[in-house]
């Protein structure tokens, strides 16, 4: 079984782990990464979620994501997910996520790379995942709006899109 980190609220490790799965304790927080890959025409790669998975069975989501293990940094645990989702091997080079979302339980690490896949040369992992395809801002939100897709608010998808080639948050 998989073991997390946990972390304080100020994202401090704590000399802690727990089971996947498992409640955190009091004041305790886990971190998780997402991967958004777009091509050179600016559409993201999609994949569609297996059909056993409890959370969101069936959902077309984002490139790849998952939990970060005991021991991983985000970037580590960013080309992992990556590997075991789609059989593509992203680059050691250690990059920084383009920013982090937190949620009720944790702290979510985004990573938006420009990258020139070819569906075709994808291994999709088939306990995860039973689909890929790209898409571009317009299809995603309807694609949530029909109930297909994860639910994000429609905003985080439009910051997925603006950010994807830009960094910081001023305009140079």
């Amino acid at each position: 079984m998989e073991r997390l980190d946990l972390y304080t609220r100020d994202r401090q490790h704590l000399p802690l782990t727990i089971e996947r799965g498992c409640p955190l304790p009091p004041d305790t927080y886990r971190l998780v990464v997402h991967i958004c890959l777009f091509n050179r025409q600016g559409k993201m790669l999609i994949q569609q979620r297996q059909s056993a998975k409890c959370i969101f069975p069936s959902l077309w989501d984002l490139s790849a994501g998952g939990q970060v293990t005991a021991g991983e940094t985000s970037w580590q645990a960013a080309r992992r997910e990556t590997a075991e989702e789609l059989g593509l091997f992203l680059s050691e080079n250690s990059l920084r996520p383009k920013f982090t979302m937190n949620f009720p339980e944790g702290f979510d690490d985004v990573y938006l790379l420009t990258t020139d896949v070819s569906l075709d040369a994808l291994r999709l992992q088939e306990e995860e995942v039973q689909a890929v395809r790209f898409a571009d801002e317009a299809a995603i939100l309807r694609m949530i709006q029909d109930g297909c897709f994860v639910p994000y608010h429609e905003s985080y998808i439009h910051l997925l899109f603006t950010m994807r080639d830009k960094s910081g948050t001023f305009i140079p």
